[in-house]
């Protein structure tokens, strides 16, 4: 009882820290302490009660640096690919470029648009949401929409339909690739049908959120600092767009050698592709080098942050039976798995980190039952974008408070309904799809 206590309890206060600002590499350790307080787990290995026995330190940093260890340099290159595409006002290009194919009067699916072509062709999430902001607030204040459901439109464009979808370079849709040797386009044609039926559910239910706000007389309000109107010269959009088909058609010809590395190619051959294409554009490309550096090391630093709480609550007793009971559901063994990445991805609040946990335990398991790896790829990243959505999620809170510069109170309804239930809906669709033998 008191390690269901502890894991509630240490999963309740992370939310709650993370909700009011504190930084995750404080605030993960920090609730996985409580968890292992709860959970009778030694603090130091020297107290354990046999050697090599369960420890909060070991466990912690086992989970912290072995994330680390096997996806920085995914992490890095990712981020400064997704940098030069900013420094060279080629992400923005390619922003552009979706808002004139939507016109300004179709702010909030310009927006959407915008996120989606950018995180398919790989760009770091963080770096989209940082894109594309000031076009969202430049199109919401033309339209005169309530700026509180850009966080909304960026989550949604961003972390949702194009995350998770065969195919994509994002980390989410590779980390699977190690575990169960398939490819990034495994379960594709599935993958097709539930991206198109999520990309509509959400833009509708954004929509009606929007109007509804609209039509009690919301509208947009100014803020001093706003930004304005991008006076630099952009690149085409085919030299922008160019450098994210490179990372496509790269991971592609790669994958079946070389599996989860060919991103690394990829990533490479887009900030090279860039870098020649956009050369007269950039401001300062050594800079934005560095600066993919730096943004790699945040944002792998607090996803390992979570995964290291991830690694002392799995410890528990309560984890443990959570696990069992997850994975002994009734039904297709898709939804045993789907139901424990979600949670998991819940817990740590990381789509990537509950992978990481979730599918050395689950992985041998389903495969020795004969489930297909395909599907079993495709319903785990699906769902691993779901629950990880929660409001302490590292990207949630970025996103609302520090890029948007608005509150969960007013900003997040949209981003949970967009990013956790249109995908937990996406999840249940694929499980069918897959038992129908699609």
């Amino acid at each position: 009882m008191l390690s269901a206590i502890g894991l509630l309890g240490g999963l309740g206060l992370l939310i709650a820290l993370t909700m009011r600002g504190m930084n995750l590499l404080v605030a993960a350790p920090l609730c996985a302490l409580v968890i292992a307080a709860l959970s009778g787990i030694p603090l130091v290995p020297q107290l354990a009660a046999t050697p090599g026995g369960a420890d909060f330190v070991s466990s912690y940093m086992g989970g912290f640096a072995g994330f680390l260890k096997s996806y920085y340099l995914v992490f890095l290159m990712g981020a400064i690919f997704g940098k030069v595409m900013e420094d060279s006002g080629a992400a923005a290009s390619v922003a552009r470029w979706a808002v004139n194919r939507f016109g300004p009067g179709a702010a909030v699916g310009a927006v959407v648009c915008a996120c989606a072509v950018l995180t398919y062709g790989g760009v770091n999430l963080f770096v989209v949401a940082f894109s594309v902001q000031p076009l969202a607030v430049n199109l919401f204040r033309e339209a005169n929409l309530p700026r509180r459901f850009i966080p909304g439109a960026l989550a949604f464009g961003s972390v949702t339909f194009t995350m998770t979808s065969a195919g994509s370079p994002e980390i989410q849709n590779w980390i699977p690739i190690e575990f169960l040797k398939t490819t990034a386009y495994a379960g594709w044609r599935v993958s097709a049908v539930v991206a198109v039926v999520m990309a509509a559910l959400g833009f509708w239910l954004l929509r009606r959120m929007v109007r509804s706000a609209v039509a009690t007389g919301e509208k947009f309000t100014p803020r001093a600092g706003d930004p304005l109107a991008a006076a630099r010269t952009l690149p085409g959009a085919a030299a922008a767009l160019l450098p994210l088909a490179t990372v496509l058609v790269v991971s592609f010809l790669l994958h079946d050698t070389l599996q989860q590395s060919a991103l690394l190619f990829a990533l490479t051959a887009g900030v090279l592709v860039c870098a020649v294409l956009n050369r007269a554009h950039f401001a300062d490309f050594s800079g934005a080098v560095a600066g993919g550096a730096i943004g790699a090391l945040i944002a792998i630093g607090n996803t390992c942050a979570v995964v290291g709480f991830g690694g002392v609550a799995r410890m528990t007793p309560a984890f443990q039976s959570a696990v069992s009971f997850m994975t002994s559901l009734p039904g297709s063994p898709l939804l045993g798995a789907a139901v424990a990445v979600g949670v998991i991805a819940g817990i740590t609040g990381s789509a990537s980190g509950g992978q990481g946990i979730a599918l050395p335990l689950l992985a041998p398991l389903y495969l020795a039952q004969g489930v297909d790896p395909e599907a079993l790829h495709r319903v785990v990243a699906i769902s691993s974008g779901s629950l990880d959505s929660l409001p302490h999620n590292g990207y949630v809170v970025t996103t609302i408070r520090a890029i948007c510069g608005e509150t969960h109170r007013d900003a997040y309804g949209a981003v949970g309904v967009t990013t956790v239930l249109v995908p937990l809906f996406g999840t249940a669709l694929a499980i069918v799809l897959f038992s129908l033998g699609l």
